[in-house]
C-alpha cells in the first residue's frame, strides 16, 4: 500500500475501499473481505445507511485502530452547525468508534458553512485527524477557503478518464487541497472496460482496464476508492504496484476527457433541489 499525505501532515492510503450501494448486513461482510485482503481505508457516509454493519467489521477484524483509515460524511439534511455536531456523534456511535481518520461535507448545498464551522471545531478538540468536502465546484471551494480558518484538506470529486475535472484539480493544487476521486471506474458506464484505447494499454502491460485505470489515477496523485462486492477484484484492484504507465499512456488517456459528467451535474439546479429534497431520517 501506498500513503498519501494531507496539507496537515495526516497520511492515508491512496486507495481504498467504498462502500456505496452496499447495504449494513452486507458491507459488514465486505469490510471484512476488504480488510482481509489489505484495504486499510474505508469510505463510507450516513446517507449510505451502512456505518453500523461497517463498524461491526472494523471491531470483528481486530486490526489496531492506529491501522485503520475511517471516511464518513454529513448528509445536506444535517447541514449546520448544531446538526453537524449531532450527525457526527451519531455517525461515531455507529461506527463504535471514539474518532474519526476523515469527516466530510457530502453535498456543496445547505448551511455547508455552519457544517464546516462544526467541521473545525471537530478538529481541534482531535474528534477528527482531517476534513473535507465532497462534489465541490471551483468557485464554491474557493469561496469556503477564503471564508474559513481550516481550509479543506480533501475535495472527494467524481473523477475518471471520461471526466477529468482538469481545471477544478488545479484550483484544489493551489490550496494544498487533495483529490479524491468517486467512479473512478466511471461506475462501469460508456462500456469503459471494452474501451479500445484503455484495453490496448492493458495489453502493453499485460494487466486489465480497472488496473490501468487505478494506476493511471494514482500516478496523478488521486486518491481512489473503487466499490466492488467481489473479493477476486478487490485483490485486483489492489494488485497494481508492479507496473507504471510511460507518456504516452497518459497522454492517451488525458486526451479520452468528455469534459462533463454523465452520472450527475452538480452545477444543475434540479440536482441542488433533488439532494436537498432527500432526507436520510425523520
Amino acid at each position: 500500500m501506498e500513503w498519501i499525505e494531507l496539507s496537515n501532515g495526516v497520511k492515508m492510503p491512496i486507495i481504498g475501499y467504498g462502500t456505496l450501494q452496499i447495504s449494513s448486513n452486507l458491507a459488514k461482510r465486505k469490510v471484512l473481505e476488504a480488510l482481509d485482503e489489505g484495504y486499510r481505508l474505508i469510505d463510507t457516509a450516513a446517507s449510505y445507511f451502512n456505518e453500523t454493519g461497517i463498524g461491526e467489521a472494523i471491531k470483528e477484524s481486530h486490526i489496531p485502530r492506529s491501522e485503520l483509515f475511517i471516511t464518513t460524511k454529513v448528509w445536506v439534511q444535517d447541514s449546520g452547525y448544531e446538526n453537524t455536531i449531532k450527525a457526527f456523534n451519531q455517525s461515531l456511535t455507529n461506527l463504535g468508534l471514539d474518532y474519526l481518520d476523515l469527516y466530510l461535507i457530502h453535498q456543496p448545498y445547505g448551511n455547508y458553512y455552519g457544517s464546516w464551522k462544526a467541521m473545525e471545531e471537530l478538529y481541534r478538540q482531535g474528534k477528527v485527524r482531517a476534513i473535507g468536502i465532497c462534489n465541490f465546484s471551483a468557485e464554491r471551494f474557493v469561496d469556503l477557503c477564503l471564508n474559513c480558518s481550516i481550509k479543506p484538506m480533501i475535495n472527494q470529486i467524481e473523477l475518471h478518464p471520461f471526466f477529468q475535472q482538469k481545471e477544478l484539480v488545479k484550483v484544489l493544487e493551489q490550496y494544498h487541497c487533495k483529490v479524491q476521486a468517486w467512479g473512478p471506474l466511471n461506475e462501469g458506464q460508456r462500456d469503459i472496460f471494452n474501451n479500445e484505447i484503455l484495453e490496448a494499454i492493458a495489453k502493453k502491460h499485460n494487466k486489465t482496464i480497472a488496473q490501468v485505470i487505478l494506476r493511471w489515477h494514482i500516478q496523478n496523485n488521486v486518491i481512489v476508492i473503487p466499490k466492488t462486492v467481489r473479493v477476486d477484484k478487490m485483490k485486483e484492484n489492489l494488485d497494481i504496484w508492479d507496473f507504471q504507465l510511460d507518456n504516452e499512456d497518459m497522454n492517451m488517456i488525458a486526451n479520452m476527457d468528455l469534459g462533463y459528467s454523465e452520472i450527475i451535474n452538480h452545477q444543475s439546479y434540479t440536482t441542488a433541489k433533488w439532494l436537498n429534497k432527500y432526507k436520510i431520517h425523520d
